[in-house]
């Protein structure tokens, strides 16, 4: 069963990662490891997160890393830049249930200005969530982008022919 939630996890993120990588218009033979980048980045992050007890974070950095690193390695095959790559394989490791409940209490916030004690409550969720959302998109940036650093002229030569 654990198997299989990883591989569901996997396949899913696979998914999405082909439909936001459709919006970019990437080369056809890009789109199964932009798949493959997404599903085990976000396979990853699941693993670690529910059998190592990482944090959302932490995991979505390590995610995020291996994506990173993935395309760099698998960018040279397919000669196409590393963003092509990464960013759709990125996209389904947003946390959309604490941006949505970011949202949701600051909408509810909004309509209990009269109630304090109900005010305090949402106050509270909109910075929990806000703090979970910001912190896990900047670990994604930071893991995605920490290929690029290390290895400059690598990740720049990509797209270039050999002389």
């Amino acid at each position: 069963m654990m198997v299989f939630n990883i591989l569901t996890d996997g396949f899913f993120a696979a998914l999405a990662a082909i439909g936001f990588g459709a919006i970019s218009d990437p080369p056809l033979k890009a789109f199964r490891f932009i798949a493959l980048l997404a599903a085990v980045g976000h396979a990853c992050r699941y693993c670690l997160m529910n059998f190592l007890d990482f944090d959302i974070s932490s995991g979505s950095l390590v995610g995020a890393a291996i994506i990173g690193f993935g395309s760099l390695w698998l960018g040279k095959r397919v000669r196409t830049p590393m963003t092509v790559l990464y960013i759709p394989a990125l996209l389904p490791m947003i946390p959309g249930k604490f941006a949505y409940n970011m949202v949701f209490s600051q909408i509810m916030y909004l309509q209990s200005l009269d109630i304090p004690a109900q005010r305090a409550i949402y106050m509270e969720m909109f910075f929990s969530n806000t703090m979970v959302t910001c912190t896990v998109v900047f670990m994604l940036a930071v893991g995605a982008t920490l290929p690029m650093f290390i290895f400059p002229k690598r990740a720049y030569s990509l797209t270039r022919q050999k002389l």
